[in-house]
Formats: C-alpha cells, structure tokens, sequence
C-alpha cells in the first residue's frame, strides 16, 4: 500500500460523517497536503435521517469540494448481512457483529467514489486504537492499493475534543458539537453500539442514558408478541406473510423487537489491536433474525452438518470482526454457509418477550425430524435393542483403555 506523502497527494476522498472529528478532518487534510481537493463520502447503511440531515451543506462548509451520500442500505443487508447470517457468526458468543459487518460494504463504496472521482488519496477518522483502522486498511488494500491512505488520528497532534473544537473555532468553521459528549456510538440498520462514558468502569451498571434503540425489558410490554419469518435456502423472504425487501423486513423486526427490549448485550470484547474494551449494543431485529435461523437449522442438518457449520460460524466471526471480508478464506467460509443454507428453507415463529427471543414454533419442507423415530411409544422404526451394539462399539476405545490400565497395575 502506497505510504503517505503530503506533496504527492492532489485529491483525496473522506469518509465524513458530519460529526467533529471529520469536521475538522477537512480543512487540516487541506492544510498538511499542500491544499489538496477534499472530497467528501458519506454511507447511508441506515443509521438514521437525522445524522444525514444537512451533510453535504455541512462538508462543503467545511472545506469539502463536494460531498457524495450514497445509499448503501439494502446492498448492506442484502449482500453483507444475509451472508453473515448463514454463517452464524457470533463474536466471542454475544456480538453480532453489527460494526464490523458495514465496514466492508462501506469501504467498497469509499473506493469506488474515489476512482470515480478520480482521487489518488483515501482518508478515514478512525483512532489509532481501534479496530476499525484494520478493517477499512485492509479493505482498501485489497480493493484499490494504489491508493494512498491518510489517516489524521495517526499523525496529528490533537488528542481531545477541547482540541478539535478549538481546531475549528481558529478557521471560523462552524460545527455544532460540544465539550458534553459522554458517548460514543456508531449506528446502522443491524445495530447501534454505545462506548465512553461509565461504561468505561466495567463494575459500572449501564445507565438508562446509554440505550437508545429498545425499550427497557423492565418497562417492556407484559403480553408477549410473536413474529413470524419465512426462508426459502436461507434467504428470508417474508415476515408475518409480507414479503419486503432486505432493508425493510429489517426494520419491521427492529421495531417489533425493540418495543420489548430485545437485543442487548453488555460485553467487554477483545479488539483485534490487542486491548479490551467494554460496549453496549442493541440488536434488536438481528437477535430475532439469528435465533429464527438458528431454530430452523436445528431442524434440517444433520449432527455432523450443524458440528461443521458452527465451526465455520466461530472462525468467520473472527474473519469479520478482523477485517477480513474481502479475502479468499472469508470467500470460501461465505461458499461453505451458503451450500448449507440450500437447504434451510421454512417457517419460524418467534415469542418476544421482555428483552427475550425465543423460538417457539418451527417447520421445514427439509426437516430431519420424524415423530416416528423421536416418540418415546411403540413403533416399527427403531428397535431400542439395537442400542446395546451400537453403545459397545461406540464406547469400545473407552473399553480398550480400561483394561489396558488395569492389566498394567496388576504388572505391577
């Protein structure tokens, strides 16, 4: 990947998000490279109207040449987070990946309005700390890597908020953060995830000031609500009988479920640069999603199928959380989900209630499960004396060591 170099850089293109630090990304990209052109991106992967109300007049009154929004919504579900949801990936048995399954799709785009545009430099405002830095690094390098990377929180010397507000304050560059951010928090159509703040102490209980998607399981409804989801080889085609697109059967289960406060999680999670950190995450329609899909697994692969894919689920999950999206081993762990989701078609109810989701109804055109051989009564599929043979020869290594033991201490 092509090494930083202020006069070698004419145009560079940013992912801006409106917020302070790509605020004041701008004009510093301007000043340090010798007045390079600013071209400003921004990802819609549906974290709300109200963080891109404004945008493009706020990049340009920042410096920016020009600012382009590019609708990645369904694309993301569609593309990123149907896949991912074949594999089954869970981070460290609790997060559902919500950060890190955007960042691929929204690398995709930054590269793509960069050579669009014609720009020889990309840019990102992600810390020196974090995971994200590797993730969009290594998307670029693997999508474009003649492109220059620029990565300001890597090379400034500003180190706070007081920092950058008084950045933009010098250059009479108008930005309507303040000193009173308690939290971080990154959003998208799966998730929204909360760090800073008290959640700094992991022996400090989250405050009701942290959540902002569901409703508190303890204020949740007292009646239980059920959804109904329908796949077709592991595609989710409707919700309730609806068939809508990806985007939208998303939010119509986020809305379900994040009325009864389904979703959170509270973890301390290992980043890939190798320190802890403690986060709270909402996801709500995702947490339906995943445990319907789940259910209808059950039902339909075999022991040794269910083994095998769970295995691939706990190393994509790691192959996500890293970055690794656009790889050759995340290609070929995406293939292996997908061959066994041709057979995950059906019908799953899920009962929704005060922060949980459970499974409670299932049924498969596929499905392995027969009453006849499950039922604890008379039948003609399985003879119950079979058992002893197949108990001896399965426990005969069991057998062989115990008298091996034994006949080497009467040696003795």
């Amino acid at each position: 990947m092509a090494i930083a170099a202020k006069k070698q850089v004419k145009k560079v293109v940013l992912a801006y998000s409106g917020g302070l630090d790509t605020s004041a990304i701008i004009p510093w990209l301007k000043e340090n490279y010798d007045g390079c052109e600013v071209v400003a991106f921004c990802a819609d992967v549906g974290q709300g109207e109200a963080e891109l109300e404004g945008i493009k007049e706020k990049a340009i009154s920042s410096g920016a040449s020009e600012c382009h929004v590019v609708d990645l919504k369904e694309e993301f579900v569609q593309d990123y987070i149907y896949p991912i949801l074949k594999t089954g990936a869970v981070y460290e048995g609790q997060y559902l990946l919500g950060t890190s399954m955007a960042r691929p799709v929204i690398a995709k785009a930054h590269v793509e309005v960069a050579l669009k545009v014609g720009a020889d430099a990309v840019c990102h405002g992600c810390t020196g700390k974090g995971n994200d830095q590797v993730r969009f690094e290594s998307c670029f390098a693997a999508l474009a890597p003649e492109l220059t990377v620029i990565a300001p929180w890597r090379e400034w010397d500003m180190v706070s908020r007081e920092d950058l507000l008084a950045y933009l304050a010098e250059r009479d560059i108008p930005c309507a953060a303040s000193l009173t951010k308690i939290y971080s928090r990154d959003a998208n159509a799966w998730h929204i995830s909360h760090e800073g703040g008290e959640l700094e102490d992991p022996w400090c209980e989250p405050s009701k000031e942290v959540w902002t998607m569901t409703v508190d399981p303890m204020d949740a409804p007292d009646t239980p609500e059920t959804v109904e989801l329908s796949f077709d080889k592991g595609e989710l085609v409707a919700v309730d009988g609806q068939q809508l697109s990806a985007y939208q059967a998303l939010m119509y289960l986020n809305e379900k479920a994040a009325a009864h406060g389904v979703g959170r999680i509270d973890i301390v999670e290992n980043r890939l640069v190798g320190m802890k950190s403690r986060g709270c995450y909402e996801t709500p329609g995702g947490t339906v999603l995943m445990a319907a899909y789940k259910g209808l697994e059950t039902l339909i692969l075999d022991k040794e199928s269910l083994k095998f894919r769970e295995s691939v689920g706990l190393e994509f999950s790691h192959v996500i959380y890293d970055g690794r999206w656009f790889t050759p081993l995340a290609k070929a762990q995406l293939a292996a989900a997908a061959s066994f989701a041709e057979q995950v078609t059906g019908d799953v109810v899920v009962k929704m209630y005060k922060g949980s989701a459970t499974v409670t109804q299932r049924r498969s055109p596929n499905s392995l499960y027969s009453e006849e051989f499950a039922t604890f009564g008379a039948d003609d599929v399985y003879d119950q004396k079979h058992a002893e043979g197949f108990i001896r020869l399965f426990s005969l290594s069991s057998r062989i060591t115990a008298l091996s033991q034994k006949s080497t201490q009467q040696d003795n």
